[in-house]
């Protein structure tokens, strides 16, 4: 049976949008469907994040991650899911309130909410917030449906949701028989040079190419960040604000 689409992400937070990084790089088609109301809207600073000493704007580095997932090929669609269910024939038919589409695999990242979900043998936990029951790497008792993030109970940390929706992404590759994502770009020769092939998901590049990516890399750091996001973060729904 024909798809919409490989890969199907709910939820356009940190894992949600990791997950579909890594998917799409490795030229599965993923569709992230994003409410964009993920709870980094409300963080005034984000800190404790990989390669920021000084922390970063919370909206301005979610913005980086929805570019990233982009650029790797995703596509992002601002859409609320209302259903997710499977079929007799091991396909996920997942719903909005204005279109259909099917998908082999699906990433549950929609934080703490489950109500969409309708497949009978997923796991639901319930400690005051739902969290769907998944094994060391993200999968459900389901195959081919997966949780990332703090859906999977992971911290409620930004690193740890985004670590975490790699390995979800990283686990269905490999569950998909695709060759292992090893995401490592080498330089020329280090591979080919002791005469072994380059592994799925690496590549070498020569000297020019390295340093074309890096100018590449530089600008677009440059660019984000030479204005400052000033928009002001998001308040918790039940904090009532004087006007």
């Amino acid at each position: 049976m024909s798809t919409d689409a490989d890969v199907v992400v709910v939820g356009g937070g940190v894992a949600g949008l990791m997950a579909a990084t890594y998917t799409a790089r490795h030229d599965f088609e993923t569709l992230v469907f994003d409410t964009g109301e993920s709870i980094l809207r409300r963080n005034a600073h984000l800190e404790n994040v990989p390669g920021f000493p000084a922390g970063i704007n919370a909206r301005l580095w979610l913005d980086l991650l929805v570019e990233q997932a982009t650029e790797a090929g995703a596509t992002i669609i601002e859409a609320e899911v209302t259903s997710v269910t499977d079929t007799e024939r091991d396909v996920f038919r997942v719903e909005t309130d204005d279109e259909v589409v099917t998908a082999k695999w699906v990433v549950l990242a929609s934080k703490n909410d489950v109500s969409y979900l309708d497949v009978e043998g997923v796991g639901v936990i319930d400690r005051g917030k739902d969290y769907v029951d998944v094994d060391e790497r993200g999968r459900t008792g389901v195959e081919g449906l997966f949780a990332a993030g703090r859906l999977a109970e992971k911290p409620h940390q930004a690193a740890v949701c985004a670590g975490h929706g790699a390995e979800v992404a990283v686990t269905l590759l490999e569950d998909a028989e695709v060759g292992f994502y090893h995401d490592w770009v080498a330089p020329e020769g280090y591979f080919t040079g002791r005469g072994r092939d380059v592994p799925p998901g690496c590549e070498e590049i020569d000297e020019a190419e390295w340093v074309r990516r890096e100018q590449q890399s530089l600008e677009a750091m440059r660019e984000r960040l030479a204005t400052p996001d000033l928009e002001r973060p998001e308040q918790h729904p039940s904090v009532v604000e004087e006007e």
